[in-house]
């Protein structure tokens, strides 16, 4: 079985390649190093199912071969990265995501999604299940993102009705784990990096904003079983398990033995109040449901970081 992994340098994307690779597949990774990095597939190059491809799949994609599946994960994902790259962001969600559909239907293979809780917006109702539309603001400034992708699973239903494409669209919840970038911008990298270098941990808004987080290995369970399900329309894979940002900033401080202080800054525009998954139709569908606790993803993500910020400090 061969698959096509874009965005394959990222940190969901390369975690993917690897399971993939574990699984028996042959592995072409494309990744444009816009948000990626190549080390992050360092360890994979040599292997004789593996090979990268540095692509822009805004551009028209050609694999010669065969291909089984095409899994579609290419898109900046953390708020600066969206907001600094906005056109770019919407770019790779309506090209990136055509061109990706356009290589699964030639090829006759499996195309997988990977779409986002972000197209709940700021929720009005909580858990999120499925069935819910969402509460987007199209023209501010998350948009860019949210947008995208709310356009690339119209895309990809669009050809699974039109023309008979195999496809999955998975909505990722808040996950966290190794290969997270230090300067990622989203919740759990800031806080472990600001408290391993001694600085004021940085929390928007009052902290009373809530957020589910899942630890990759179970991400990356859940969206194998998809791959393999006949699940056409769109699944939520993530932790139920509500915290508050306030309270996971103390969890991540106490882990680190950090005393630095706190502080506080206003809340970005259309950030949302409440990020939970309803993951009802995963386990009835998938018999999916996570297995890392939180203390525990945090103890191996921030064995990762230490060495990466201890790293970083050496090299200067």
């Amino acid at each position: 079985m061969r698959a096509v992994v874009t965005g394959g340098a990222g940190f969901l994307g390369s975690h993917l390649c690897d399971l993939l690779i574990e699984k028996g597949w042959e592995v072409l990774c494309m990744d444009n190093l816009v948000t990626g990095s190549d080390t992050n597939v360092s360890h994979l190059l040599s292997h004789p199912r593996f090979r990268f491809v540095r692509q822009d799949v805004t551009r028209y994609i050609e694999v010669p071969g065969p291909v089984d599946a095409v899994l579609h994960f290419a898109s900046p994902a953390s708020p600066p990265d969206y907001l600094k790259l906005p056109i770019q962001t919407l770019k790779v969600g309506a090209l990136g995501t055509h061109n990706a559909l356009g290589l699964a239907l030639a090829k006759k293979a499996k195309f997988m999604q990977a779409s986002t809780s972000e197209c709940y917006g700021d929720p009005e109702v909580s858990p999120q299940p499925e069935t819910y539309w969402g509460h987007v603001n199209p023209i501010g400034p998350r948009g860019v993102y949210d947008e995208a992708k709310r356009f690339a699973e119209a895309l990809t239903m669009a050809y699974h009705r039109s023309h008979g494409l195999d496809t999955r669209i998975v909505r990722i919840f808040n996950t966290y784990g190794p290969r997270m970038r230090l300067n990622d911008g989203r919740a759990l990298p800031n806080f472990l990096y600001q408290a391993l270098s001694g600085e004021p941990i940085t929390v928007y808004g009052d902290g009373k904003q809530t957020r589910s987080f899942c630890y990759v290995s179970d991400l990356l369970d859940g969206i194998y079983r998809l791959l393999e399900s006949e699940e056409h329309e769109p699944v939520n894979i993530g932790n139920p398990h509500e915290i508050t940002i306030l309270e996971f900033a103390d969890r991540v401080r106490s882990l680190v033995g950090a005393t630095t202080p706190i502080v506080f800054r206003p809340l970005p525009q259309d950030d949302p109040k409440q990020r939970c998954p309803d993951i009802t139709k995963a386990r009835r569908i998938l018999h999916w449901e996570p297995k890392v606790n939180l203390d525990e993803g945090l103890k191996l993500t921030y064995e990762y970081f230490r060495q990466r910020v201890a790293h970083a400090e050496r090299a200067r």
